[in-house]
């Protein structure tokens, strides 16, 4: 699989060791959650990845995940009917209060949902701060990156890639598309967007960067202790009583999602 973007069904001897994770939090349970559902089943067959659970969250009880034939179906697999950020509060709440339960679980983003880890990031200011405002800002300057886009929710969207990616894309080193090394990757230029920001007088906290890493047989996972990280580092950063902004980002090498949060 010379470009990366095929699935193997087996794994070559020397990455046949199992990466063992918590609780996988698989975010929708539609046509990308159930193809990463079944994804992770093959995984699971192959010995490349194990759990202790795997959850789907969906709102439609008669999501796809949830008529997926017995021999597509991985172990320990717990739907839950609810939407997103309901959930992520609950859940991302009890792992922030006990965090080395959770060290190993991890998160499966889907590629349409909203941004998220930093609508949890805001809402943990908000409950820390009741009484001061906490918005969503445009950024101030763009990235430099080939693609960008600013959302209606304040959310700017970024891309290395000017072109259409496959969803199974791994995001190898030599990239499938230009045929050529991958010679970028967002969580470092996201560091070296904030050093400029900071460089050109406009202060800028960060980046916390939630990177969504291929795993397993075309799965990409964001690592909840990150999510938890940001959460501390936010939280000793927010307590004095002047404004400061947060670059929160979820992206992986290629594609990514970012946000500027102002606390006032």
């Amino acid at each position: 699989m010379e470009d990366g973007t095929s699935v193997p069904d087996a794994l070559p001897r020397r990455a046949r060791e199992a990466q063992l994770f918590g609780t996988i939090v698989v975010v929708g349970g539609g046509c990308y959650g159930s193809y990463y559902t079944r994804q992770l089943a093959r995984a699971e067959r192959a010995g490349a990845v194990t759990w202790r659970a795997l959850v789907v969250v969906d709102r439609d009880p008669r999501c796809a995940v949830a008529n997926l034939p017995p021999a597509e179906r991985p172990s320990a697999l717990t739907i839950v009917v609810s939407e997103w950020m309901p959930f992520f509060a609950d859940y991302l709440g009890r792992a922030a209060t006990h965090p080395l339960a959770h060290h190993d679980d991890a998160i499966v983003p889907s590629p349409l949902m909203p941004h998220l880890m930093a609508d949890w990031l805001a809402e943990r200011v908000r409950f820390r701060h009741p009484l001061r405002r906490v918005s969503t800002q445009t950024l101030a300057s763009p990235p430099d990156v080939p693609w960008q886009r600013a959302g209606e929710d304040g959310t700017h969207y970024v891309s290395f890639a000017e072109w259409m990616c496959p969803i199974n894309c791994i995001e190898p080193a030599r990239c499938p598309h230009t045929k050529g090394e991958r010679s970028w990757s967002l969580p470092p230029a996201l560091i070296g967007y904030v050093a400029g920001e900071r460089a050109a007088g406009r202060p800028l906290e960060g980046p916390y960067v939630f990177h969504c890493a291929h795993r397993a047989y075309g799965v990409g996972m964001l690592d909840v202790r990150d999510i938890l990280a940001a959460d501390r580092g936010i939280a000793a950063r927010d307590s004095a009583a002047v404004p400061v902004s947060f670059l929160v980002g979820t992206a992986s090498h290629c594609h990514g999602a970012v946000r500027r949060i102002l606390v006032e």
